[in-house]
C-alpha cells in the first residue's frame, strides 16, 4: 500500500466533525467523498458533497457536475478516470443542510488536517479548479481577491498553477449572466489546458 493509499483509507474513516467538532457535531454519520491518485495531473477543488453525493458517495453527480464537465470539455468517463483528475473539496462529507434548506459551508475540521498531507503526496497535480470562494481561500490563499467575481477575473495572476472558477451551481446563473467574459475569454483556456493534461 503506497503513502497515498494510506493516508485515503485514514481520511475515509475519519470522525474529527463527530467526536471533535469544531463547532456542532455533524448532524449524520461521516461519508468522505474525494478522489485522489498519483498520476492524476488536474485537481478538483470544490467545496463539500450535497445531498445527492453523500447518497451516492460519487462526486458532482447532479446538474452542478454536469456544468463542470462541460466547462472542462470531458466526458464523464474522463472525469471520474481518477488517473487523470483527482477531485478534493474543502470539506470531505456532506455538511448537512441551512434552515433555508441550502448546504452549510464545508465543514472546519477537514482543511486544516488532511489538505497539506493530500498534496504533499500528489506533486504531480499541475492545474488545480478552485471552484467557489471556500476553494479560493486555500488556493490561491492570501493571492485572492476580495470578492469571488475579482478572483476569477484576475485568473491570469494565478495560472497555470490554478484556476479560480465560481462554483457551478445552478444558483450561480445570474453571476453567469452578468459576467459574459467568464465564458468567452477563462473556459477556451480552461477547455484547451485540461485536453493537454489529459493527453
Amino acid at each position: 500500500m503506497t503513502k497515498l493509499e494510506r493516508l485515503s483509507a485514514e481520511i475515509r474513516a475519519c470522525r474529527l466533525c463527530v467526536e471533535a467538532p469544531k463547532g456542532g457535531a455533524l448532524p449524520h454519520e461521516p461519508r468522505p467523498v474525494f478522489r485522489v491518485s498519483g498520476k492524476a495531473r488536474i485537481c478538483i477543488a470544490g467545496q463539500a458533497p450535497g445531498t445527492r453525493v453523500h447518497a451516492s458517495g460519487t462526486p458532482f453527480t447532479d446538474p452542478s457536475g454536469d456544468r463542470l464537465r462541460d466547462w472542462m470539455g470531458v466526458t464523464p468517463d474522463e472525469f471520474y478516470d481518477v488517473s487523470r483528475i483527482a477531485i478534493v473539496p474543502m470539506g470531505f462529507c456532506f455538511p448537512g443542510l441551512d434552515a433555508k434548506g441550502g448546504d452549510l459551508p464545508p465543514r472546519r475540521e477537514c482543511a486544516p488536517r488532511w489538505r497539506a498531507p493530500l498534496f504533499d503526496l500528489m506533486p504531480q497535480i499541475e492545474l488545480v479548479l478552485a471552484a467557489g470562494q471556500y476553494a479560493q481561500a486555500w488556493h490561491p490563499g492570501p493571492a485572492r481577491k476580495k470578492s469571488l467575481t475579482e478572483t476569477v477575473a484576475a485568473w491570469q495572476e494565478y495560472y497555470p498553477r490554478c484556476l479560480p472558477l465560481p462554483h457551478p451551481s445552478w444558483r450561480n446563473n445570474a453571476w453567469l449572466n452578468h459576467n459574459p467574459w467568464f465564458e468567452e475569454e477563462l473556459l477556451p483556456v480552461l477547455k484547451h489546458d485540461v485536453r493537454r493534461l489529459l493527453a
